[in-house]
């Protein structure tokens, strides 16, 4: 007996082994999700790092683009459950990407726009839900649920966020005056009688009202001006972000028009001090004293080594702010820390901080601290004339922050130089330490007033 063998058919065999595998899609889905993700860090932390909030926002939305572009190709290719629906949203995402990255608007465009890409986007999420359930099953569908549920989630952030920025905006109004300079309007807020007047330097992420526990009491003793460097608080943005001399250029112009007499004693916190470093190297004969409270160094790339680390991770972060401030997450930040502050200047504080606008200034300001600190550099001797340093013990730390702070010291020979029990932004928010920065204030006035020498601490 014979067995025939039927030949087989090398068309049947290869239409076999190529038919697409089923369960690939959830590995497609992953692998584009990932991909995008993946783009999006290298872009915004290593090829832009520390770029303008529309190149971070342009290099963001074109990472995602790609990975759904990946998703619609991949899945039409290597899978049985094609998604093409996956091309618009690619397409969606990578023109606007590639828009921002061309045409850079800046805040004022990105703020009008923000009020229409959310509902828009809203309508897209719905879309993509719903051809979703019809094209895909089981594992597939699970992964990409997650996406489309935060991209719901970002629009009714971004609502949200804009919604309480225009609430704020009436709530908050600004206290004391504005006034015009160099193209912008600056917010002045001065307060109390007698010289010398005490000029308040705000750090970096701070505002005029983050001094309330400070303003007070000096004004019971003399004139207090506190005031918000462009962009900051209730000023208005200068076209490009400022070095220390542009700054103390405008702090000048903003001093005269509003009819304030020198010379003054200037106080900064944080970087605060070394943009009164520059300013008094300028303009030398408007000074009286200067207190620093826990003030950064002009040599604090130097002289400190971890700085230059931390400061690398700082200007990637502060870049990405901005973006995110969009969705009001830095409203959850600012909810999740609470201010030391009285209520009614947290509040106020928080109104003016926790918004995309106070974000771009805190990039703007961090792009520009190695020109900042070098200026500052410039003052070398403040001969006789009084000064108070304060540095917060949490702060010491730091290695290289004493040695820059004992250097800060050596500016006068008049000068008494404290260590305080304090957070580095305790010096101004918790009470008792709050107290002695008001106390070192005011020991500087009447050695100004007494034309004495201070008693070191």
């Amino acid at each position: 007996m014979s067995v025939q063998i039927q030949p087989t058919s090398p068309t049947t065999d290869t239409k076999a082994s190529s038919a697409p595998r089923k369960g690939r899609i959830g590995r497609v889905i992953a692998g584009s999700l990932l991909a995008g993700a993946t783009i999006a860090l290298a872009l915004t932390l290593g090829v832009f790092a520390g770029a303008t909030e529309s190149i971070i926002t342009g290099s963001i939305l074109l990472s995602f683009g790609i990975g759904w572009s990946l998703l619609a190709t991949l899945s039409v290719r290597r899978t049985s459950q094609p998604q093409r629906w996956a091309g618009l949203p690619a397409a969606a995402m990578t023109a606007s990407g590639l828009v921002l990255l061309a045409f850079q608007p800046g805040h004022a465009v990105l703020t009008t726009v923000g009020w229409v890409w959310p509902v828009l986007v809203l309508v897209l999420a719905v879309w993509m839900r719903s051809r979703m359930r019809r094209a895909l099953s089981g594992r597939g569908r699970r992964l990409l649920t997650p996406a489309m549920t935060v991209l719901a989630l970002a629009c009714i952030g971004a609502t949200y966020e804009n919604i309480t920025v225009l609430q704020d905006d009436t709530t908050y109004p600004a206290t004391g005056r504005t006034f015009e300079v160099a193209g912008h309007r600056l917010h002045l807020d001065c307060r109390g009688t007698g010289g010398p007047t005490v000029v308040l330097f705000n750090g970096l992420g701070g505002v005029s009202a983050s001094w309330a526990r400070i303003t007070g009491d000096v004004a019971r003793t003399g004139r207090v001006c506190a005031y918000d460097r462009a962009g900051q608080g209730w000023s208005e943005d200068a076209e490009h972000p400022q070095d220390g001399v542009t700054a103390a250029e405008d702090l000048h112009l903003l001093l005269a028009k509003a009819g304030e007499h020198g010379p003054y004693l200037l106080v900064g916190h944080s970087i605060g001090g070394t943009y009164s470093m520059t300013y008094a190297a300028r303009y030398p004969d408007q000074v009286a004293g200067l207190v620093l409270l826990d003030s950064s160094s002009p040599e604090q790339f130097t002289r400190m080594p971890d700085y230059p680390g931390q400061y690398a991770v700082m200007r990637r972060a502060t870049a990405l702010m901005p973006t995110l401030a969009r969705l009001g997450l830095s409203r959850v930040v600012a909810f999740a820390s609470p201010s030391h502050l009285p209520v009614e200047a947290a509040d106020r504080v928080r109104a003016v901080t926790a918004n995309a606008h106070a974000a771009r200034n805190m990039r703007d300001e961090v792009s520009m601290l190695h020109q900042v600190f070098a200026q500052a550099g410039a003052l070398t001797t403040l001969h006789d004339l009084p000064l108070a340093v304060v540095t917060a013990s949490e702060t010491l730390k730091d290695t290289g922050w004493a040695a820059a702070q004992d250097q800060l010291a050596t500016l006068s020979d008049n000068r008494m130089h404290q260590v305080v029990e304090a957070s580095h932004l305790g010096l101004l928010e918790d009470e008792p330490a709050a107290a002695e920065s008001t106390r070192a204030i005011t020991e500087v006035i009447s050695a100004i007033r007494a034309g004495s020498h201070l008693e070191s601490k």
